[in-house]
């Protein structure tokens, strides 16, 4: 699989993650309970991280939303502190990805948008554990009540909110661990140039050095024959 197509399909996986993740965190079933008396009234409790809601029969609902951020349990304040990192870290880490791609015509020469894509992936691995922490979180609070002979209050079941925000968890934690793939790529490619590079270099330079001593030997200058001693020194009578 090519870069290109990776990065894509990792958008698209970090992408609906994100919006999955995103749209939880107003859904009002994180936690439902029914309350069948009757044939006639039959009524539903849900709950969520902002309010608390009774539903009958007849389709009316009626809400309460929590009085105080101090007054509330400590596993929701966590909730809700994990959810809104998340939602905002997705939301940078699709910027960086849409800057660092590949079909996309910003964001410098290819080191610097594989970089970018990189940090997208982990900014996307970070909004994945985030999201994941807080559904986790509040499913063990509400299993806990639920098995839990001494609790005698409302008990709750897994709403539908919490199946969903798994879901765009873990395609969140799958497209950012393809994103950071392609860094890996880019520098293995960049690690593999300069050996090749230097392979040709000495290939050269040993070609170099064994044809000099030929080129050297075809244009060394012979020494001029010496003369006599006797052809120097001319008789007095050699022009007469």
């Amino acid at each position: 699989m090519s870069n290109m197509a990776r990065e894509i399909m990792a958008f698209i996986l970090t992408t609906s993650g994100w919006v999955l993740v995103s749209s939880t965190l107003p859904t009002d079933y994180w936690k439902v309970s029914s309350n069948d008396g009757s044939v006639i009234t039959t009524s539903t409790f849900w709950s969520n991280l902002w309010k608390t809601c009774v539903t009958d029969s007849t389709g009316v609902s009626s809400c309460k939303d929590f009085p105080s951020m101090l007054a509330l349990d400590g596993y929701i304040q966590v909730c809700r502190g994990l959810m809104i990192a998340g939602v905002c870290l997705g939301f940078f880490g699709s910027i960086f990805a849409l800057i660092g791609m590949k079909c996309t015509k910003i964001g410098g020469p290819d080191q610097t948008k594989a970089r970018l894509v990189c940090l997208s992936g982990i900014t996307f691995i970070c909004t994945g554990l985030c999201s994941l922490s807080a559904y986790s979180l509040y499913a063990h609070r509400i299993t806990s009540e639920f098995f839990d002979p001494l609790f005698l209050d409302q008990k709750y079941e897994l709403g539908a909110a919490l199946f969903i925000g798994w879901s765009g968890s873990m395609l969140c934690l799958l497209g950012g661990a393809l994103f950071c793939l392609t860094l890996s790529d880019v520098l293995s490619s960049n690690s593999a140039y300069p050996s090749n590079r230097r392979a040709v270099v000495n290939s050269g330079a040993s070609l170099t050095s064994r044809a000099l001593p030929q080129s050297q030997s075809s244009h060394t200058r012979r020494p001029p024959p010496e003369y006599s001693s006797n052809s120097q020194h001319f008789d007095k009578n050699a022009y007469v």
